[in-house]
């Protein structure tokens, strides 16, 4: 195993997930629910199975198309994103 790879994902993954809708949903299940462990297995096995998801069809679609250019469209992806999201008037 790719000590490295798998410390370089969990840390981008860790801060991509804080203060986001996952968390903050998840914060509100658990101050309202009555046992915190359900809410916490909940949310983990959620999040468990899409980044399994993503695993699989990342390897699927990395043998159809070369990795630098998955990295690059997905990078291209969050610049038009990010921009959209700048210039979009929101829910009006």
């Amino acid at each position: 195993m790719d000590l490295k790879l798998m410390l370089t994902t969990f840390g981008m993954v860790f801060l991509a997930e804080l203060g986001d809708k996952t968390q903050l949903a998840t914060m509100a299940f658990s101050a309202e629910g009555k046992s915190r462990l359900a809410v916490f297995l909940g949310s983990a096995g959620a999040l468990t199975l899409t980044s399994l998801l993503a695993v699989v069809f990342g390897a699927a679609i990395a043998k159809l198309i070369p990795p630098n250019y998955i990295k690059a469209g997905a990078g291209v992806l969050f610049v038009v994103l990010g921009f959209w999201m700048l210039i979009s008037p929101g829910g009006k």
